[in-house]
Parts: C-alpha cells; structure tokens; sequence
C-alpha cells in the first residue's frame, strides 16, 4: 500500500500542469501490475477518482500476465471501476514461449481470456508476437487461430525485434529471414481481416468501434503523465512548449522521492525540428494517417512549413495527400523507416 500512497503522491505533483484539461483515458501498465491485489487496486482507483475527472465507460485498461490470472482477483479488479485488461500472451507454443522466457506456460495463456471472460471483461487485448526463434508460418498462424478463438476485442500482432542488453542481444537466436517474415506478416493479416479484425495501426488490429483509445493517444502525439517507478510523460505547456519527463526508476529510490513530491528524475524540452520527426514517428504508422489541423495542434508548427518534406515523401510514392489528410502510403507502409527518414 505503501507503493499506492507514493504514486497517488505522484499524480498530485503531475496535477498542476493539466488543470482543466479532459481526461480521455487510462492505463496502469509498465510490466506485471496484475500482481497487485485487489486491495491495492482498489486504493488506486478510489485516489484517482478523487483526484480526475473520471467519466462513465472511460476507457481503464490493466496488463496483465497470463501467469497472475485468477478469477476472484480478476472479478474484483473489474468491480474497482477497471473495464479493459491488456494480456500478454506472446505465444500459445510451449516451445516458444520457452525460448522468449516466459513465466507462463500454453495452458495459461489459454486459460487466460476465459477467465477474463468470466470476470466481467467483455474487452481485452491479446499481445502476440510473430518472427519468434524457428518459427514457421503455420506456427504463427496457429497462434493466431487460437487467439482469435478467445474471442478478443482487440488483438496486437507484431515482430520480434532485439533490443539491446537483453539475452537474445547477447546471444542472438535463430529467426525468421525477412522474406519468410514478409510472408508470415501477409498471410497473418489477412486472417486477422477474415476474422473481422481490422488493422488500424502497424502492430494493432481490433473489432469495429473497439480500438485503444490510449494508444490512440500516443500515436497522435497526445498528451500524457506517467506515474510510477520508470514511467515517462509528455506534456504540452501553455506557452507552446512541449516537455517529456522520466521519474526514478528504481522502485525504492522512487518512492522516497515521490513522497517528497520529487519524483521526476529529469525533465526535458522537445526542440522544434524533433517535434516534425517525433510526431510522423508514431502518426504515419495509423493507417488512416491524421489531419494537417492535427499535426499544427499537437507539435504548435506550421504544416506548410513541409512543403518540401511532403512533396518528396509524395513524389517517391511514400505519402498521399488527400485534402487536409495525409497518411502513408501502400508503399509507404510497407518501407515505413524509408518515410520516416524523410523527416528526419
């Protein structure tokens, strides 16, 4: 309760700087909070909802390991206001679930949604991933399959990738070449538009009316504040300016300074010629792309000050225009970093 206390601390040092502003959603995430109880949770949500404006059907999503499931737990998280959960299942193969490390086995991640189902949660994510060590794709169809059978509103398929000082950077497993990847990602993709999935951003894929509106958010370069040990925000201040802030990450260190109201580790201001390139970086991968009006609203620059960053991305067939939208296009999509370098 003591790690509650501290991060309800935190938001009311964060509070000052989004008065007035609507809340639009909300995601307690940052590894495994499922391992919270529901006492814990409860507590949370009871200072959140002291604390913001919290409307009715707000979109509060929890992550969650399949390994932490159980139904009375799940059962009383939904009853403390949370409506959505975001389980990380990965695989549904022993095997590779092994060979990514899990903590849960195949019968958990099964088990998984029927307890979520059962719990009250009529909308969860599943997190799966595809290119895994020797994978096929029959392998990563069957994953898919068996996800879809869990009747998910949401679900987010995406590639393995290697990042640094992990095991696998240090000891690198044998993965899919790229052609085989290109063809697991065809062939996933549209057994995911058969299924009723509709692909609205690169690695996510919902029912109609059921997209993270969360993630939304970060996308369109929206606003945020993070709370807890790690977590990072960004925030647009009222003289046009736009900050990003990081709070402590080693939990103890954390808590001792979120109760002192000190939390943040470092805060930093985004400079105008990132602004372009941060915001094209997570707008251009939603498929539907976004709005010039947008774009003057969330980086507080001026669209036709791209003229010729546009027109080339456009004139190498990257980048449709399509009166005040703009999005990537077939090709762009499919070479997402070469359009992204355009902005650069």
């Amino acid at each position: 309760m003591e790690y509650v206390k501290a991060l309800l601390t935190d938001l009311e040092s964060e509070l000052p700087h989004i008065w007035g502003r609507p809340l639009e959603s909300i995601f307690i995430g940052g590894g495994t909070p499922s391992v919270f109880s529901a006492e814990a949770i409860d507590k949370l949500m009871a200072g959140l909802r002291e604390r913001l404006p919290i409307r009715p059907k707000m979109e509060i999503t929890l992550e969650a390991n399949p390994g932490t499931f159980e139904q009375e737990r799940f059962s009383a998280y939904r009853e403390t206001g949370i409506n959505r959960l975001s389980i990380g299942v990965q695989s549904f193969s022993e095997s590779k679930l092994k060979a990514l490390g899990r903590i849960h086995d195949s019968k958990e991640a099964l088990n998984a949604a029927a307890i979520a189902k059962k719990a009250g949660f009529d909308n969860f994510n599943l997190d799966l991933m595809f290119g895994l060590p020797q994978q096929n794709i029959d392998e990563a169809l069957d994953d898919l399959r068996q996800a879809i059978e869990c009747q998910p509103k949401h679900l987010s398929w995406y590639q393995l990738t290697i990042e640094e000082n992990t095991l696998f950077h240090y000891s690198p497993p044998v993965l899919p070449n790229s052609d085989l990847l290109w063809d697991m990602q065809e062939a996933g993709q549209k057994k995911l538009l058969d299924a009723g999935y509709h692909q609205y951003e690169v690695s996510a894929y919902s029912q109609e009316n059921h997209p993270c509106r969360h993630n939304i958010n970060y996308w369109q370069f929206g606003d945020y504040v993070g709370i807890g040990a790690g977590a990072h925000g960004k925030i647009s201040m009222p003289d046009g300016s736009i900050t990003r802030h990081q709070k402590y990450r080693n939990p103890t260190q954390y808590m001792k300074q979120a109760l002192l109201g000190e939390a943040r580790s470092s805060t930093n201001t985004i400079k105008e010629k990132e602004r372009v390139f941060e915001f094209m970086m997570n707008a251009l991968r939603l498929k539907e792309g976004v709005t010039k009006e947008l774009f003057e609203a969330r980086t507080h620059l001026t669209f036709s000050d791209l003229d010729p960053k546009i027109n080339e991305a456009v004139d190498r067939g990257l980048l449709e225009l399509k009166g005040d939208n703009f999005k990537a296009s077939t090709k762009g999509w499919a070479f997402l970093n070469d359009l992204m370098e355009v902005f650069l």
